[in-house]
């Protein structure tokens, strides 16, 4: 992968985070039609393993080579795509609950809605995940680019790549348990 390639997925991987949010009060979505662009496979490979499961074994000192680095980079979208397969459609779900068990006409739902994906703490996350992202993307450019792959790059690039996921499991949770409380009330 070169970094071309490299620079594409850092802007796939913002856009799966960006279409996933406003995906789930858009009327495409909610209705089990996905926008052509969110089902494109191309970058985003399957089979991928998770993240937090690579980032524990440190490559000992001269055993990394270039393609470690892109593979680190590919990881992270696999993972990000896996999170967002996994919670999307029940994230989704309850929305549709929500709406029905108020009965919010399709226009007050997409208002109404609007907190339960976008509010200071979603904001927050998504802030973190933007810079996690840049890191993410000139790391892994720096070691696919470098003479000497340097492997205490891609240790900081696996680590790196461990805490975006983290960071989106996290921003899934709050977005789950704040729509969770509304359908308790």
């Amino acid at each position: 992968m070169g970094r071309s390639q490299v620079n594409f997925g850092r802007r796939w991987l913002r856009a799966v985070l960006a279409v996933t949010a406003l995906c789930a009060i858009q009327s495409l979505c909610l209705f089990g039609q996905r926008p052509d662009h969110q089902s494109a496979n191309g970058w985003f490979a399957s089979g991928v393993a998770n993240a937090a499961n690579s980032t524990t074994a440190a490559a000992p000192s001269g055993s990394c080579a270039k393609t470690d680095f892109e593979q680190v980079v590919e990881q992270a979208a696999g993972s990000l795509r896996e999170l967002n397969t996994k919670n999307k459609p029940a994230f989704q779900e309850k929305l549709r609950a929500l709406k029905d068990k108020r009965g919010w006409a399709h226009d007050v739902f997409l208002k109404e809605a609007a907190p339960f994906v976008r509010d200071e703490k979603i904001a927050e996350f998504d802030q973190s995940t933007d810079e996690l992202l840049t890191a993410i993307s000139t790391l892994g450019q720096e070691g696919a680019s470098a003479a000497t792959p340097d492997c205490a790059v891609l240790l900081e690039l696996r680590a790196r790549m461990s805490l975006l996921v983290d960071t989106q499991t996290a921003k899934w949770s709050y977005m789950f348990g704040k729509i969770d409380t509304e359908l308790w009330k």
